[in-house]
């Protein structure tokens, strides 16, 4: 009789982790049907002013070809970004992790404004010449 109370409450432990992934899979598969439907939405051309914003399309794609390193310190410095996936917790930061170089940034893009998009974009640009020159070994 012990082992089946000691299996049974090992069970109801394990509930709760796995009822917290399932919910992390389920918003972020929500995020994703999101994404696929306002992709089918057409988004007007920017005219030729050179002090727009890139486009949200343009700013996700240098995004997602970052490194981690450079992926994470740019998300971080950006509090919006940050904010959605700080409210999944430490399951939060290993989801994106594990998923960024796929996952559809472009709906957290377009709440930001053209301001926080612009410097978005300068991070990505930062992040990426940081991430292509070569280590300095301090001499």
């Amino acid at each position: 009789m012990g082992d089946v109370s000691t299996v049974s409450t090992r069970a109801n432990g394990m509930t709760g982790l796995v009822g917290a992934l399932m919910l992390v899979l389920c918003v972020a598969m929500s995020y994703a049907e999101e994404g696929a439907a306002s992709a089918i939405v057409a988004e007007p051309k920017q005219t030729d002013n050179t002090n727009a914003a890139p486009s949200s399309e343009e700013i996700e794609k240098d995004l997602q070809r970052l490194p981690w390193e450079q992926f994470k310190s740019v998300l971080s410095a950006m509090p919006k970004l940050k904010a959605d996936v700080d409210a999944f917790g430490p399951f939060g930061w290993q989801y994106v992790q594990a998923n960024y170089r796929s996952y559809r940034w472009k709906r957290s893009i377009d709440k930001l404004d053209d301001s926080q998009k612009k410097q978005l974009a300068e991070l990505i640009q930062r992040a990426k010449g940081a991430a292509g020159a070569p280590a300095s070994n301090g001499s």
